[in-house]
């Protein structure tokens, strides 16, 4: 169960049994930079998306499986940093496919009031 006692709060649909709080916000020129937390339970998943600018996420607890649109299998385990590219080009998916909950730290480099992320649907080869 997400726990919203911590300030965490759903994460809208296509996401499934995960929760985020923003941690910090600020804008420099034209670069919006927000750290946020997400905690990603057994079973859930963010729905397949893509983001407007780099993102830089650091797997704070379990294992997050994070395949692109060619469905290669991707594991970032517990203490990996990695970088998610941006634009229309690079959707993915983030999942927790595990036993327990998946804790990420996310920077967002984003350009100024853009979307934290755009819905697309699933690729042809996804499960």
């Amino acid at each position: 169960m997400i726990r919203c006692d911590r300030g965490l709060r759903p994460n809208a649909a296509p996401a499934h049994r995960t929760a985020s709080r923003v941690l910090a916000r600020f804008t420099i020129g034209r670069r919006e930079f927000i750290a946020r937390q997400t905690v990603i339970e057994p079973g859930g998943t963010s729905g397949w998306h893509y983001h407007d600018g780099t993102l830089v996420v650091f797997v704070a607890r379990g294992t997050l499986d994070h395949p692109y649109a060619d469905c290669t299998p991707v594991t970032y385990r517990r203490g990996r940093l990695f970088r998610e590219p941006s634009g229309p080009d690079h959707p993915h998916v983030a999942r927790n496919r595990g036993t327990t909950p998946v804790t990420l730290f996310v920077l967002y480099l984003n350009p100024a009031g853009s979307p934290l992320s755009h819905s697309v649907p699933p690729p042809a080869c996804a499960d």
